[in-house]
């Protein structure tokens, strides 16, 4: 029997075909296995392994003896990875069915979905208990783009009183993981520092990353731990700052619009620097609302400034120490004097002492302590402003120095070549008088106020720090005449223990005494139609014109150990910061006697802030009584005779 010619071929077609096929199959699982095999083996080993970062729980920050500022707490939290999200309102909805949601959380997440990039996390709650993140866990399968995050939150234990200086935490922005291509900065809840010492030390706080190998489910649920490389926390900042006392000069300075600055004289050390009022930074570590952004930013008493080291005010008689050290190095006694009328006449212009009636005959050893306008127009005008400014930066003023805090200002040590140079005009005499009393162009910050006071009292350059632990350098002596120094350190000490301004700052505390300097500087000019009617006082003036009252002071006069400046914005008079420059030193000498003198004027600022609500309630329900609303807008501050 003959084959068929047909089917012969149509088998030898098929068989070559078929045999093609399998060549290939062959090849290309040969390709797979020997030339591809580790690529495809990565990919099955990461389908059944996933490999998850362990943020590093950050630094704490604590103060010279140890006790906690910014430390970490348990916290727990939930994020939405809206990478992961196909359906944002079916999503909300099922989240609502575990975790109740406000109308007002709801706007947020979608607002936040929507603004920012897709890569990074959305919170939907914060600081949840153990029993509601327990249950968000068990219904994770139904709650597809939600994760779960057990972690660390930033506590600040002082709150408002340590807010400007340590600043606080937030979550990154789309522009730093930009910048970084840190895969932390899109970690779900990981933060980083925005503000103060939080933020300029981040480097060193944030710590490094650890990574966690599990073994996963197809729908990554963990199924047993393979290998942990643990993080590394990040390190521990210990600042020169007494907890104690910043918290003390804080509840001291009560409803002020304040700074307090205090300096340990011989090494620099800053021992406190709080500015009042401030924003609680546990409140801005979690989330602000724009409620509240919008009441601290309308706030009159700027609680988001940092006025120990961002504000900038005329020194006012603080600075006529300045003066008074470069009439003595130009040779003029502390001896030599003029007689004080009450004016002083440049041209057809009258210059005012703040008496009116004048201090008579004055010398150095007289006008410091009573703070006469007149002698430091005349010996000022002598010398001259060059000579001024040059004794001003050797004490600090015009200067930024080397602290861990953003935005530090330099302020203003004005000159004949700087106003030259800044406003194409040469200066005049009366730039002169004016800079000679601390008015004009110069201004400067309460932290250069400070360094001005312990350079005073120690006669060396004394650079302010933060850090406890930083190498110290060298410290040297200020090219100043001691016997020089000296009659300035006595006629501070007897504006204070003597007949000056500041009688009312002397210390209660056995064996030691204060030596310090009164200023008020002026914000709102004094028209002749003021002075006609005897409106000379800026209490009649509106809250925002008052004058700012300013002290700077050392103890004990004898072996100065302590600066301190205090700056209280509006407070009329220095006096105002002198009694509580007069309170933060008797805390370093003697702590129970400070608290027991704060705890009636914390009662008085209370009853203020009743007497105020009570006459708010009153005007929306019917007529006010003017004496209470009179007594609630009362400022509780302790007065002395004196200008300044």
């Amino acid at each position: 029997m003959t084959s068929d010619p047909r089917f012969t071929r149509r088998a030898l077609f098929v068989g070559a075909g078929m045999g093609t096929v399998g060549i290939t199959l062959a090849g290309r699982m040969a390709y797979l296995s020997v030339w591809e095999g580790a690529k495809y083996a990565a990919q099955a080993e990461g389908n059944r392994v996933s490999l998850r970062l362990i943020p590093p729980r950050r630094g704490w920050i604590v103060d010279r003896a140890g006790k906690p500022l910014a430390l970490n707490a348990p916290d727990y939290r939930v994020e939405l990875l809206p990478d992961q999200i196909k359906d944002l309102d079916a999503t909300l909805a099922a989240i609502g069915k575990v975790l109740p949601l406000t109308a007002d959380d709801l706007a947020r997440i979608r607002g936040d979905f929507a603004g920012q990039p897709k890569y990074l996390s959305v919170e939907i709650a914060n600081g949840l208990d153990w029993p509601t993140f327990a249950r968000i866990n068990v219904n994770l399968p139904d709650l597809p783009g939600v994760t779960p995050v057990p972690g660390f939150a930033r506590v600040y234990p002082g709150g408002d009183a340590f807010a400007h200086l340590l600043g606080y935490v937030g979550t990154p922005t789309a522009e730093q993981f930009s910048r970084e291509r840190d895969p932390l900065l899109i970690f779900p809840g990981f933060k980083i520092g925005k503000d103060g010492i939080e933020r300029r030390a981040d480097a060193a706080l944030r710590g490094v990353a650890g990574a966690r190998r599990v073994e996963v489910t197809a729908r990554g649920r963990v199924i047993r731990d393979l290998d942990t490389r643990p993080d590394l926390p990040g390190k521990t900042l210990r600042l020169t700052i007494d907890r104690d006392l910043q918290s003390y000069a804080a509840r001291r300075l009560t409803d002020n619009s304040a700074s307090v600055v205090v300096m340990d004289c011989a090494t620099g050390d800053v021992l406190c620097m709080v500015s009042m009022p401030a924003y609680d930074p546990n409140v801005f570590s979690a989330r602000v609302t724009a409620k509240l952004w919008a009441e601290l930013q309308a706030d009159d008493h700027h609680p988001l400034i940092n006025k120990s080291a961002q504000g900038l005010y005329p020194p006012g008689s603080t600075f006529k120490t300045m003066t008074a050290l470069a009439i003595l190095g130009s040779g003029i006694t502390a001896d030599t004097a003029t007689v004080c009328t009450g004016t002083y006449r440049l041209g057809n212009a009258q210059w005012h002492c703040h008496a009116k009636r004048g201090h008579g005959r004055v010398d150095l050893h007289r006008g410091l302590p009573q703070s006469c306008d007149v002698y430091f127009y005349t010996f000022g005008r002598a010398v001259g402003i060059d000579a001024i400014a040059a004794i001003s930066r050797k004490f600090g003023l015009g200067q930024k120095f080397d602290l861990p805090l953003p935005g530090q200002s330099a302020g203003v040590v004005p000159d004949t070549a700087w106003k030259l140079a800044r406003y194409k005009k040469a200066w005049g005499v009366g730039d002169t008088l004016n800079s000679a009393i601390g008015q004009g162009y110069i201004i400067a910050n309460p932290l250069q106020l400070a360094v001005m006071a312990a350079r005073l009292a120690s006669g060396s350059a004394v650079e302010p720090r933060l850090y406890a632990d930083a190498p110290r350098g060298p410290i040297r002596a200020l090219d100043i005449a001691p016997e020089h120094l000296a009659i300035v350190r006595q006629a501070m000490s007897d504006v204070v223990n003597g007949a000056g301004t500041a009688r009312v700052a002397r210390l209660a505390v056995d064996g030691v005494q204060m030596a310090g300097k009164t200023g008020s500087a002026q914000v709102h000019a004094i028209s002749k139609a003021d002075r006609r009617a005897g409106r000379t006082n800026t209490k009649y003036q509106p809250y925002k014109f008052r004058d700012h009252g300013l002290f700077v002071a050392f103890a004990p006069v004898d072996a100065p150990k302590y600066a301190i400046s205090v700056v209280v914005e509006h407070g009329e008079h220095g006096t105002a910061a002198a009694v509580i420059a007069r309170d933060v030193m008797t805390y370093l000498f003697e702590p129970e006697r400070a608290l027991a003198n704060l705890a009636p004027l914390e009662a008085a600022v209370a009853a203020k802030k009743r007497a105020a609500l009570a006459a708010a309630e009153a005007a929306a329900t019917g007529p006010v009584d003017p004496v209470s609303v009179a007594a609630s807008l009362t400022p509780v501050a302790e007065m002395a005779a004196g200008d300044e």
